[in-house]
């Protein structure tokens, strides 16, 4: 049964000014608060200043606002333990605890929660040493892939077929995963889940790479579009059924059970379904066009997930066409980025189109919008096509007036062409049996 909610969402970037939209749309939260917030989060909520990493003042600010949701977006509240705070002071949480919260926080766990729980993914070693990591880099050979075992902002990998920078970036970060590259088209899927009970969001598909033609070098997220046309049919069943379900069985089995939002990174391989990832939050800028399209009330779902009763809930519901998003960077990004620049145009505080602007990093000088982050705005479009969506963005992108910031121009692009396939030989039923026999190449080692 529905009841009024007071939502206080933390977390000031593109992603909690996603989840403040969405909750606005939510008849049944009566009340929105953002900490710290941003610009475009004060248009439909209350922001307040607060340390986000600290349970406690975030436990005291929910409850002089009289909070009874409250909804962590970053990672790193979450891997530092604010959920198990704020939970412990009996408000309903949504996002999972500090042991859970590892699944992102430590790759190396992630991969061992994958190997005990029968999850397909890449083949990988764990290493401390740069004798180790060159040792794993000719093992697997190029392209080289190397990850940083703890949390950095989705920046911690290098995907490159030069040897010299694989094994510089892991002397910058040890230690690290060496992985196996895996071929094929990436898709995101979150799951809402309450550590039993799980239910999908519509997949999505993100570009890393900051350059047209997945050029540059890797970043938060450039861009993403939901749904995908080429999809195999059944792909979310299969990532319930062999990814995320299995997951949150062995975190449970564990005695750490995995409440609130996973996020699982695949890779649809010539050999299967394959994870590259998982991440313990809504993923950015995935979720900016993902819940563009949510048509279920998100607060409530939220609040069963929170509260431990999501099997009352249901099924999601979805509006049709798609959605796009875009995202305008700093010039400098993911380097150093030009802080400063003014930002003008339309749509940059609401729209009543199909078109709304995401504040991802943008502050108030005086009476002007700046750039304040790397990763600046979203501009996300629904449509009733993905083409009329992805025009739609790039025209409004057009209407802006931000000299000091970029974008990709390409984002969805070979989608709406219909140049995107996964491997031939791969299906969406196959995934289960292909891991079987090839068990034993994912499994995890350490030198």
């Amino acid at each position: 049964m529905a009841f009024d909610l007071c939502v206080l969402i933390l977390g000031n970037g593109g992603r909690e000014h996603a989840l403040a939209l969405a909750m606005s749309r939510d008849r049944t939260v009566t009340a929105l608060h953002c900490a710290p917030g941003n610009p475009g989060t004060a248009a439909v909520a209350t922001n307040h200043p607060v340390d986000i990493n600290d349970g406690h003042a975030v436990t005291r600010l929910a409850r002089r606002l009289g909070v009874n949701l409250v909804v962590i977006g970053p990672e790193g509240p979450l891997v530092a333990g604010v959920a198990d705070v704020v939970r412990g002071a009996g408000i309903a949480t949504f996002g999972p605890s500090r042991a859970a919260a590892q699944i992102e926080g430590s790759k190396a766990f992630a991969k061992e929660i994958m190997v005990a729980a029968g999850v397909p993914t890449a083949a990988s070693r764990y290493c401390t040493t740069l004798d180790q990591v060159a040792a794993a880099v000719d093992e697997f050979g190029a392209p080289y892939v190397v990850k940083d075992d703890g949390l950095a902002a989705g920046k911690g990998v290098i995907v490159t077929d030069d040897r010299a920078a694989a094994l510089a970036h892991a002397a910058d970060c040890l230690p690290v995963i060496v992985e196996e590259f895996l071929d094929g088209p990436e898709v995101s899927l979150f799951a809402i889940t309450d550590g039993l009970t799980a239910v999908p969001l519509q997949p999505a598909q993100d570009f890393k790479r900051a350059g047209d033609g997945d050029e540059g070098p890797n970043t938060g997220g450039m861009g993403a579009y939901t749904p995908l046309p080429w999809a195999p049919p059944g792909l979310v069943d299969e990532v319930m059924s062999t990814v995320i379900e299995p997951t949150i069985s062995e975190m449970g089995r564990r005695g750490t059970p995995f409440a609130g939002l996973l996020y699982a990174g695949l890779a649809l391989t010539s050999r299967g379904l394959k994870v590259v990832e998982f991440n313990c939050r809504f993923g950015d800028p995935e979720t900016q066009a993902v819940l563009a399209k949510l048509d279920s009330p998100l607060g409530q779902v939220l609040y069963h997930a929170a509260v431990g009763h999501l099997e009352a809930f249901g099924q999601l519901a979805w509006r049709t066409g798609s959605a796009v998003v875009v995202v305008m960077a700093a010039n400098g990004y993911p380097a150093t980025p030009e802080l400063g620049g003014v930002i003008r145009g339309p749509r940059l505080v609401a729209s009543d189109d199909n078109v709304h602007v995401i504040h991802a990093g943008t502050a108030r000088v005086g009476a002007d919008l700046v750039a304040n982050g790397g990763r600046v705005l979203g501009v996300v479009a629904e449509g009733p096509t993905l083409a009329q969506a992805r025009a739609d963005a790039y025209a409004a992108i057009a209407e802006l007036d931000f000299p000091s910031g970029y974008c990709r121009s390409d984002i969805a692009l070979k989608a709406e062409r219909g140049e995107v396939d996964p491997p031939p030989g791969f299906a969406a039923t196959s995934a289960m049996a292909q891991y079987a026999a090839d068990a034993s190449d994912s499994e995890m080692g350490e030198w």
